[in-house]
C-alpha cells in the first residue's frame, strides 16, 4: 500500500495549472503571434514598390529614346481634371513610341519635388530630380542625380 508523504497527495495533482505554466504558454502564444505578423507581407508597400520599379524602367526607356533622337522629353503626372483617363504622360516622344500612361493599380499618386515635370533628355547630364509616389499612407521616392538611372531612394525627412 502506498504511503502518503506530506505535500504529495492525489488531491494536489488534480488542482490544475500553475501560474508559471500559464505564463509560459502565454509567452509562447505571444511569440508565435509576433512572428506571424512580421512574416506577413505588406501588400500596399509591395504594390507601390512595383509601381516605382515600373516607372523607373519607363523613365529609362524614354531617356534612351530622347538621347537617341535628340528630342526633349518630359514626364508629367496628369492633373485631376484630365478627361482622357491618363495618370501621367510622356511629352516629346515620337508618336511611334507608345509608353503606358496609367498606373497598374488605382490610388497611386505622384508628386515631383521642386518642379512641374521630370526632364528626361536629350542632354546626357540632367539636373537631380525626385518623384514621390504615394499609395494610402505609404510612399516611395524615385530619384536620380542626373547621371545615374532613377532608383528608389530613402525618403527625405521633412
Amino acid at each position: 500500500m502506498p504511503t502518503s508523504v506530506p505535500g504529495n497527495s492525489r488531491r494536489a495533482a488534480a488542482r490544475g495549472f500553475t501560474l508559471i505554466e500559464l505564463v509560459v504558454v502565454m509567452a509562447i502564444v505571444a511569440l508565435a503571434s509576433a512572428l506571424i505578423v512580421v512574416a506577413l507581407p505588406d501588400r500596399t508597400q509591395d504594390r507601390l514598390n512595383e509601381e516605382a520599379e515600373r516607372l523607373a524602367a519607363l523613365f529609362e526607356s524614354a531617356r534612351s529614346e530622347a538621347r537617341a533622337s535628340g528630342v526633349a522629353v518630359r514626364w508629367e503626372p496628369a492633373s485631376a481634371q484630365a478627361t482622357d483617363g491618363a495618370h501621367f504622360r510622356f511629352i516629346g516622344l515620337p508618336t511611334t513610341m507608345k509608353l503606358p500612361q496609367r498606373w497598374l493599380g488605382e490610388g497611386v499618386s505622384a508628386e515631383i519635388v521642386g518642379a512641374r515635370a521630370v526632364t528626361l533628355g536629350p542632354e546626357p547630364i540632367l539636373p537631380a530630380q525626385r518623384i514621390v509616389l504615394r499609395l494610402d499612407d505609404r510612399r516611395v521616392v524615385l530619384a536620380s542625380d542626373g547621371l545615374a538611372p532613377f532608383a528608389a531612394a530613402a525618403p527625405a525627412t521633412p
